[in-house]
């Protein structure tokens, strides 16, 4: 391997192109203030280069459609197969009521955070990078230091999430296959272990992708999936309703005295956990206000890119909850009080059961996309603040072209070149996140556990703190009461759908060991 110089972009100053030779400048995470003369200098009206942002970074691409599979991707996730379980916990009524109010808010505090982009002014203020920039730019404090703790401990709960919804998917198709080959006549029990490690193999050489503007193509492919899994499990929703001639489920849900799959009596005490930990699970399905200002710094303008992001938010979150409804109703309807915490892998090996191989293998593709759009702002901050820590060492910041027998130096803009750090960090990345997958593969506890952790932080409070700081509105205000009643009603929902799924954790323990989980 050849090794590459550290020399960088050149970027805009005074309006001349400067070569910049620094890394911890380029990589620098706090944004520093531009003053008024730069500011005029790289104004788009006059002398502002066409290769380059106002910032100085290279021109973005990002468009309302990029944007929108970003989004569908990050929402459209392992989420949408609990849904079926979690609308049998609470039924008809509150059920499709829940999953409607959670869309309302995460529309609102969405088109909140995404002002947030730019520090002041929302169209010429200072950009904000990540989430965290966001926050110290609005609010600072130990407040940054916080949101980073939540931010990044829930993408990397959602890595082990989707390790565990993959391997379910991936042994469904081995377990159908299986059994239709025995003809009927094999149970096929087998172990996770081995298909999280597949997945882990395959999110190793995905995780190389340099930058989070490099995967936006992994992200349409993983969005069309997504609509092909759900529409199958919708499909096969109907099919079975139509064969049985009725709807099943109730009103208030899932009743006291229910004999579940697992062989246990479902108490008046487990409804309640399991009607909490449902608000988690819903909660879980639209996680994905902890990247939008990443999304959104891929966006190029004009038009101003929070408008972008406004329209491409309503929009995406829009159709994710019509299909969430159709597919949640339709596995209830289905299922009944009996609705499986995952919907395709609910029914069972049912003919035909090659459609049901394509829904599966549709949500491994978007799991592996899905699992780098996560965790692709994870990365960009470890490495960041390496280079800033160590500046001057290769193994850190030096990159080296790959030289491929009878092709040449590898210059793909898929993979770009070689940097160790990221080779050697993001590999063990993602064997802390397959390793722990396989010590908690419970699904179910998982996905509200997470749902409940992230939610009010993330997706409510500090949206709406920052979006206070920033417009300046003043205490005791009808404005400023309205938005912190959302928030502390939030906080509540946050708190008991922990409480159950906590509980659901405990309840799973009693009965489980280590690395020995089979289906």
């Amino acid at each position: 391997m050849l090794a590459r110089s550290r020399t960088l972009p050149s970027r805009i100053h005074h309006g001349a192109v400067e070569e910049r030779h620094d890394f911890r400048h380029y990589l620098q995470v706090e944004v520093q203030p531009k003053t008024q003369a730069e500011t005029e200098a790289i104004n788009p009206v006059s002398n502002y280069s066409k290769c380059f942002d106002d910032d100085g970074r290279l021109k973005r691409t990002g468009t309302f459609w990029t944007a929108t599979a970003h989004i569908i991707t990050a929402v459209i996730g392992s989420g949408v197969l609990s849904l079926a379980w979690a609308i049998a916990q609470l039924g008809w009524v509150a059920g499709p009521a829940v999953l409607i109010l959670f869309a309302l808010v995460n529309i609102y505090t969405s088109n909140l955070l995404a002002h947030c982009y730019r520090a002041g002014d929302p169209v010429t203020g200072q950009r904000n990078y990540t989430y965290m920039d966001a926050v110290k730019a609005n609010l600072g404090g130990r407040k940054v230091m916080l949101c980073g703790l939540i931010q990044y401990l829930n993408l990397f709960g959602i890595a082990i999430g989707y390790t565990i919804a993959a391997s379910v998917s991936m042994m469904a198709i081995k377990r159908s296959n299986c059994f239709h080959k025995s003809g009927g006549k094999d149970p096929c029990h087998m172990s996770s272990n081995g298909y999280m490690i597949t997945f882990g193999i395959i999110e190793v050489l995905f995780s190389q992708i340099p930058d989070f503007d490099q995967v936006w193509w992994l992200s349409i492919v993983a969005a069309i999936m997504s609509f092909t899994y759900s529409s199958v499990g919708l499909g096969l929703g109907l099919g079975k309703v139509a064969e049985s001639g009725k709807f099943k489920g109730s009103l208030l849900g899932i009743s006291i005295g229910t004999l579940t799959k697992a062989g246990t009596t479902v108490t008046a005490t487990e409804k309640m956990w399991r009607s909490l930990q449902a608000l988690g699970a819903i909660a879980f399905a639209y996680s994905f206000s902890i990247i939008l200002i990443e999304i959104q710094d891929t966006i190029r303008s004009p038009p101003a890119e929070h408008k972008t992001m406004k329209k491409a938010t309503l929009f995406s979150i829009t159709v994710t909850t019509v299909f969430y409804l159709l597919c949640g109703c339709m596995g209830y309807a289905s299922f009944g009080d009996l609705a499986p915490g995952n919907l395709l892998t609910g029914f069972g090996f049912y003919n035909p059961y090659w459609l049901l191989d394509i829904a599966n293998v549709a949500i491994v593709v978007h799991l592996v996309g899905a699992y780098q759009v996560f965790c692709q702002p994870l990365f960009a901050f470890i490495e960041k603040w390496c280079a800033k820590k160590w500046p001057k060492s290769d193994f850190v910041t030096a990159e080296y072209d790959i030289p491929i027998p009878f092709f040449g130096i590898y210059q793909l803009n898929l993979f770009r070149l070689l940097n160790l750090f990221r080779l050697v960090w993001r590999t063990i990345f993602v064997i802390m996140t397959t390793l722990i997958s396989m010590l908690l593969p419970f699904f179910n506890d998982v996905v509200g556990i997470l749902g409940a952790f992230g939610f009010w932080p993330l997706t409510v409070f500090f949206p709406i703190e920052m979006y206070i700081s920033q417009k300046k509105i003043a205490p005791w205000t009808s404005r400023w009461v309205g938005l912190q009643i959302i928030s502390v009603t939030c906080l509540f929902i946050s708190i008991a759908a922990a409480v159950g799924s906590f509980a659901g954790v405990v309840l799973d323990l009693k009965t489980y060991k280590p690395f020995k989980t089979s289906y």
